[in-house]
């Protein structure tokens, strides 16, 4: 059942997209992060909402490890404004250290996901992408079932069977709830050696593209190995605003983000920044 604050303080929010993944370790938060940072690029007004509440990431891959929300002088808590321009919103901004558990219930977690719908001054929005945890658990169903008609998720795996077993759940999910599958996006897809420039399949390759067509999903692309990523994520600076993206890694999600939109938003498609 659609929530009626939700919906009011959602309003100027224009297109939902749930970052889904049935596998933990295929690099989701990754791909959420930086396909955010890349429609804020591209001059989408974007949110960023982190809704793995046990493991949350946003803080750490956008550098903003030890900010905190604040609040307006409505009561509203304000979005951390990441290179200016990308508002985010993390469990993560609330606690005093990175090491802090959060032993929590489903209704508690609920609870919080809720706040974060219906108490945070999100303002006008193009997009806003919401990193889940990974599974089909409270979080993910928590939100899939707060807001009212998301766009669709977009789902990460890896390429070797052990993992699309899990990310088929994913889609089913989707499924259950008529929530659009609007990709597959195949992730750590070949590994390009920097000395010999040979291509290792270390996790296979082409599962994503095959659980794509099996599904009739469309299926968005390949984002291969770099160790540049692992080094990006520590950072805290995403590789989608690295100094060099005409690198195999920065092709490849940017072409990634061109084929979502226009598969799936035709109507706002932006020539590339």
């Amino acid at each position: 059942m659609v929530d009626e604050k939700v919906k009011e303080n959602m309003t100027d929010v224009d297109h939902t997209v749930v970052v889904l993944s049935g596998k933990g370790g295929v690099g989701k938060s990754t791909v959420a992060v930086n396909l955010a940072v890349s429609l804020a690029e591209r001059g989408y007004k974007t949110g960023l909402l982190d809704v793995d509440l046990h493991g949350p990431s946003v803080p750490t891959l956008l550098g903003l490890e030890g900010t905190r929300h604040s609040q307006s002088a409505d009561g509203k808590i304000m979005p951390i404004l990441y290179n200016g321009t990308l508002k985010t919103v993390s469990v993560g901004f609330l606690t005093d250290s990175r090491s802090d558990a959060m032993i929590w219930r489903g209704p508690m977690k609920h609870n919080v996901i809720k706040q974060f719908l219906t108490d945070v001054d999100w303002g006008e929005l193009d997009f806003l992408i919401i990193d889940s945890p990974p599974g089909t658990g409270d979080e993910v169903l928590a939100v899939c079932q707060l807001i009212e008609n998301p766009d669709g998720a977009v789902i990460v795996t890896t390429p070797q069977d052990l993992a699309l077993v899990d990310v088929a759940k994913s889609i089913t999910f989707c499924e259950k709830l008529n929530i659009p599958r609007l990709g597959v996006i195949e992730n750590m897809s070949g590994f390009s050696c920097p000395h010999c420039g040979k291509i290792s399949d270390l996790f296979k390759r082409g599962g994503g593209k095959k659980i794509a067509d099996i599904s009739s999903i469309p299926f968005l692309g390949e984002i291969p190995i770099s160790t540049g990523i692992p080094e990006c994520g520590d950072s805290g600076k995403p590789f989608m605003v690295s100094e060099d993206l005409e690198n195999e890694v920065g092709i490849s999600f940017k072409l990634i983000v061109d084929v979502l939109l226009k598969e799936n938003f035709p109507g706002l498609v932006k020539s590339r920044i």
